[in-house]
């Protein structure tokens, strides 16, 4: 499978095609791609859901999706027309073998009519419990069996603990190759996200001093200020640690921590990803209280409303026990970050909506400027900006004008949006297109998925055994709980502040 410039004619089989991953985010990209003339002049939309609907009313349902979630807005009449003309509604239960048989039928027809060898993505925006059954199904009528051709797409969560993850990838393993099998993660799709990888390698700058003797710490935060609204059913049995560290936090980390890639090819950025998680110090069980803290959110205000208690939230046991924040303090075991800590945070209800990477670099080492200059009023450090602005900041101390030697912390800001001046493709754009022209490079491997649950079993093992008793305890509207505040202090740092352009 490797990437073109442009994808071959593609047959997309979009399983829980009614639900709304794909009202909210896939159906959308996929009419984006369209708009920008990056699908193949032949493309079918099998829009694939247990419930029976025509071709009128999906397309009604996908206008409003569209206008209400895509970068764009209202399709325009005459684009829509077209796009809606390539979707065609088929109705399959994933236990109904015949069901299975029907779609094998209607993409073999189709593939006759194009006269052509067409590629094929098996897209699961459906419950995890369903990814065997479907799995399974294809498998019985030979539709997985055309390795170059066939792709199959998964959507996190990939289980929810080591062994059902096992449990879940056996079985799609056994029906699929492992080439074949693209984990989708929509953080790494944003382009803030995959320009980590330019701004590292693509500039001598900062390679030589990306290291443990001139980095002092890393800071990774993933803020929201949204509750879990109408997903507290999914959230109980999730949490903050597997919703959100597990997967993409940890994949930032590797980002950020990895070596140098010898080629930007898909085999040699994932192997280096990976050595970056087998390289993270294991957490003893005995000590997670060390390396991790969590939180629950009580009531508070944000933007001046009043936001309810997480266990007042639709769904939610009154005594949960879940947590919607999480902090983790990591350290990869290598030559380049040997006792440089990694520290990881998310959280819901937080204050503000930011994700960010900080690069604190290790204070001048000797006194050249007089104290009262203010050399460390400010930690000369490097932010990459992911969310809601996406640049790049630089914050240095420069002198004041004046008689007087005075040094000030300022900024030096890239901005994309500035920069480019065009409008950034969503994430799922990026994904889905990498996918129909077999470009893996984003994508999580097996063995990346099996070692992050590895490295965070041990703090979910504990957090289950050992019921929070201060829980809640944060306000919605701050930055988390003191536990977390405490985890850094230990180690003499505080969270450092993101960067906001409203500050």
């Amino acid at each position: 499978m490797k990437s073109t410039s442009t994808p071959s004619d593609t047959q997309f089989v979009l399983f829980g095609a009614g639900g709304d991953l794909s009202w909210r985010l896939v159906v959308p990209a996929l009419f984006n791609l369209f708009l920008d003339g990056n699908l193949p002049k032949r493309f079918q939309l099998l829009a694939v859901d247990r419930l029976d609907t025509n071709n009128a009313d999906l397309a009604e349902h996908y206008f409003k999706g569209i206008t209400e979630n895509s970068r764009r807005g209202e399709p325009p009449p005459d684009s829509w027309e077209t796009f809606t003309s390539m979707i065609h509604p088929i109705m399959l239960d994933a236990t109904d073998a015949e069901g299975f048989k029907k779609l094998a039928q209607a993409l073999d027809s189709k593939e006759s009519e194009w006269d052509c060898k067409a590629e094929r993505v098996f897209y699961l925006a459906t419950p995890p419990s369903l990814f065997e059954p479907i799995a399974i199904g294809l498998g019985a009528v030979g539709l997985a069996q055309d390795r170059e051709h066939v792709r199959l797409v998964v959507e996190k969560p990939l289980g929810n603990d080591l062994a059902s993850f096992h449990q879940i990838n056996d079985v799609l393993c056994r029906i699929f190759e492992e080439r074949q099998l693209f984990r989708i993660d929509h953080f790494l799709g944003k382009e803030t996200v995959q320009n980590i990888l330019a701004m590292r390698f693509a500039n001598p700058i900062f390679e030589p001093i990306w290291n443990r003797r001139y980095v002092d710490h890393v800071v990774i935060t993933v803020a929201e200020t949204l509750g879990v609204e109408k997903r507290g059913s999914f959230y109980e049995h999730a949490g903050a640690l597997r919703d959100m560290v597990q997967n993409h936090l940890l994949q930032l980390l590797c980002l950020v921590a990895m070596e140098p890639p010898v080629a930007y090819d898909a085999t040699d950025i994932r192997n280096k990803k990976v050595d970056v998680l087998h390289a993270l110090r294991p957490i003893p069980h005995d000590e997670v209280d060390a390396f991790a803290a969590r939180g629950q959110y009580a009531e508070g205000c944000i933007h001046g409303e009043k936001r309810p208690a997480y266990r007042n939230e639709p769904n939610v046991d009154l005594h949960s026990n879940t947590e919607t924040y999480a902090a983790l303090k990591l350290y990869v075991d290598n030559w380049r970050w040997q006792d440089v800590p990694f520290y990881l945070r998310t959280g819901k209800r937080m204050a503000a909506d930011v994700s960010e990477i900080s690069i604190r670099f290790r204070d001048v080492p000797h006194r050249a400027f007089p104290a009262s200059a203010g050399l460390n009023t400010q930690p000369t450090r490097l932010v990459i900006q992911l969310n809601p602005e996406q640049g790049i900041v630089l914050k240095f101390m420069a002198k004041e004008p004046g008689s007087q030697l005075r040094l000030s912390p300022f900024d030096m800001r890239f901005s994309y949006k500035e920069a480019f001046q065009v409008e950034t493709p969503a994430a799922y754009e990026t994904l889905l297109w990498d996918v129909m022209v077999g470009d893996a490079t984003l994508f999580m491997r097996a063995d990346q998925v099996e070692a992050a649950w590895e490295m965070v079993m041990p703090i979910i093992d504990a957090w289950a055994k050992n019921t929070a008793a201060d829980f809640p305890n944060y306000s919605a509207g701050s930055w988390g709980p003191e536990s977390a505040d405490m985890l850094v202090a230990r180690d003499e740092h505080s969270w450092l502040t993101p960067t906001l352009t409203n500050d």
